[in-house]
């Protein structure tokens, strides 16, 4: 009896929140579907906190067979993207009050919700690839709500991105599954084995390590994160970043042939990669100016981390069933505490309406995520010690391999200096007294992800929590130094470093800069190569001289610029490099063709 109704909660959990987009359609139904729109995540956490592992079930008629299924990971996953969504949920009841937008907010908030539930449950390639693209896609509008020009633009980019890495992810699936040897459609479990065994191996992982990296917010491909959270709406923000972001990670947990296969090179990229994001997201974001952006690069810098588990997976198999669990308790514990600090940027107000005392508390409250993504809270221990504890546990690993807990460590003081910062910019926020106090629904859905960030290891038995915590004295020097490091560090930036001031797209920036000037040199190349065939037709008498050869000199065009006069000189010149430069194309694919079959 349990187990069928876990089966039907399987079906449930991904099917209510489409269910309930369609019953917006109809008008009369509206109003009571928006009201009820936050609880459509409640099946969800309650599949989570008490779902059976190994339950499954098959549903033939749908796409090519879907097979939904409550493993421990997935457990972990749906737990806290489940909670995060009712909380930001019912959070978003009080930031959307009296705003024209909110009821096509909804709606695509049930659809965003519906992907992110589905991708974690599904089991088979179609309907995880389905609901990851309905993730991504719908998002976006959450990301341009307000449409204003910020905003616009970071959707450009968000779209942009997310075209690039559904691509991306497509094509590693489809690799991987015509690697695979199961005689009807593979299932995700079936995948690790095929890459390993695969003679494209290495172009498969290279897919899935970048489709996936664009949403867990490798380097280089974390460019919309920054741009998107500070023009998101709060509740927003809070599951971008607490929950589809982690859509990234649980994709390289369920494809990449982690513990199957020892790959030296790819693990260290991902380690390197990893410490990358989690050093250089963290030096970007201290001299941020708002909030919310340096919440973004802390979620880039603790992806960094993540992926530095990752990297470790590949590199080192046998580690990898110590570090799987590592990983998932270190999502949950970055999931909950993000969520929980993007919220407080709508809880702060209440700062400056408050007495001393409540303010102090409140004070507390608004720190203690951040102090357990620092590392003395009892979640942020557990992970990182987990994570470190895992590390230390190979027999045979390169020389190199036993400093990477202390650069973990390192790295932790990058954390501490972001939170520093993001609670200064909160207290300026507040003194400001430009923003309404948070609503009664907005203290609820702060409240639950808080208090589950700060008690969630303690309330759910089946976390994967290691031994010794809440941590022995032995751990403290190791979890308070970096945290003093941190702190120091924080303060000499906002001493010395006052007039650095970085673009929140970082890289984006001077590459759409470049951008924008290579499209204007081929728009003069064109119009250049268009006048100089023109003047080649007419010489030769392929056609009669136009109105606009022959017009009178008063009205002559204003003279070319220097950058035109320069490639009017060298049209030749250029038209030769480029005929060559095709040609070069063109004869690299004919070779390269035959080495890839």
């Amino acid at each position: 009896m349990e187990r069928a109704i876990d089966a039907f909660g399987l079906v449930l959990v991904p099917t209510l929140p489409l269910l309930m987009v369609l019953a917006w359609c109809v008008p009369g139904w509206r109003c009571r579907i928006e009201c009820w729109t936050p609880w459509a995540a409640l099946p969800a956490l309650l599949l989570g906190l008490g779902g059976a592992q190994g339950v499954s079930v098959q549903l033939d008629a749908v796409l090519f067979g879907t097979v939904l299924a409550l493993d421990g990971t997935r457990r972990v996953f749906l737990a806290f993207t489940a909670l995060l969504w009712l909380g930001a949920g019912l959070y978003s009841r009080g930031t959307l009050a009296g705003d024209a937008r909110a009821s096509g907010f909804r709606l695509l908030w049930l659809a965003t919700m519906a992907g992110n539930f589905g991708l974690i449950l599904a089991h088979d390639l179609a309907s995880f690839y389905a609901s990851f693209a309905l993730m991504s896609f719908a998002a976006y509008g959450l990301v341009i709500h307000d449409r204003s020009g910020a905003a616009l633009h970071a959707g450009r980019v968000y779209l942009a991105m997310a075209v690039a890495g559904e691509g991306l992810i497509i094509a590693g699936l489809l690799l991987a599954a015509s690697a695979s040897a199961a005689p009807q459609a593979p299932l995700l479990s079936d995948l690790a084995g095929a890459i390993a065994a695969s003679p494209r191996r290495d172009l498969t992982i290279a897919c899935l390590v970048a489709g996936f990296g664009v949403k867990a917010g490798l380097p280089l491909l974390h460019m919309w994160l920054p741009l998107a959270h500070p023009v998101a709406p709060v509740p927003a923000s809070a599951v971008l970043s607490g929950a589809m972001i982690k859509a990234g990670l649980l994709g390289w947990l369920v494809t990449l042939p982690l513990g199957v296969v020892a790959l030296p090179g790819w693990g260290l990229g991902l380690i390197t990669l990893g410490f990358a994001a989690a050093f250089g997201a963290a030096a970007i974001g201290i001299h941020q100016r708002t909030p919310k952006t340096v919440l973004a690069y802390s979620s880039v810098s603790q992806m960094g981390l993540i992926t530095v588990g990752v990297g470790a997976g590949l590199h080192q198999p046998a580690l990898w069933p110590a570090l799987a669990p590592a990983i998932a308790l270190y999502a949950l514990h970055h999931g909950l505490a993000k969520g929980a600090l993007f919220l407080g940027v709508g809880i702060a107000p209440a700062l400056a309406h408050a007495g001393s005392i409540h303010r102090r508390a409140l004070w507390l409250a608004l720190a203690l995520p951040g102090l357990a993504l620092a590392g003395p809270m009892v979640s942020g221990a557990a992970a990182k010690i987990s994570l470190k504890t895992a590390l230390a546990g190979g027999i045979v690993t390169p020389a190199w391999w036993q400093h990477l807990p202390l650069v973990l460590s390192l790295a932790a003081a990058g954390t501490t200096a972001l939170v520093a910062r993001y609670l200064w910019l909160l207290a300026q926020q507040a003194d400001d007294g430009h923003h309404a106090p948070p609503a009664a629904a907005q203290w609820l859905g702060w409240a639950l992800v808080l208090g589950a960030s700060v008690a969630g290891l303690i309330l759910l038995p089946w976390v994967p929590v290691p031994a010794g915590l809440p941590p022995d004295p032995a751990y403290l020097p190791e979890l308070l130094w970096p945290v003093l490091a941190g702190s120091a560090l924080a303060v000499f930036a906002a001493r010395r470093l006052r007039a650095w001031q970085l673009p929140a797209g970082d890289v984006l920036t001077p590459l759409l800069g470049l951008l924008q000037r290579l499209r204007r040199v081929a728009e003069a190349c064109v119009r250049q190569l268009t006048e100089l065939a023109g003047r080649i037709a007419t010489d030769h008498g392929w056609r009669a001289p136009s109105a606009a050869d022959t017009r009178d000199e008063a009205i002559a065009p204003p003279p070319a610029s220097a950058l035109e006069q320069a490639l009017r000189r060298h049209a030749a010149l250029l038209f030769a490099l480029l005929t060559a430069l095709g040609l070069a194309l063109a004869l690299g694919a004919w070779l390269v063709g035959p080495l890839a079959r």
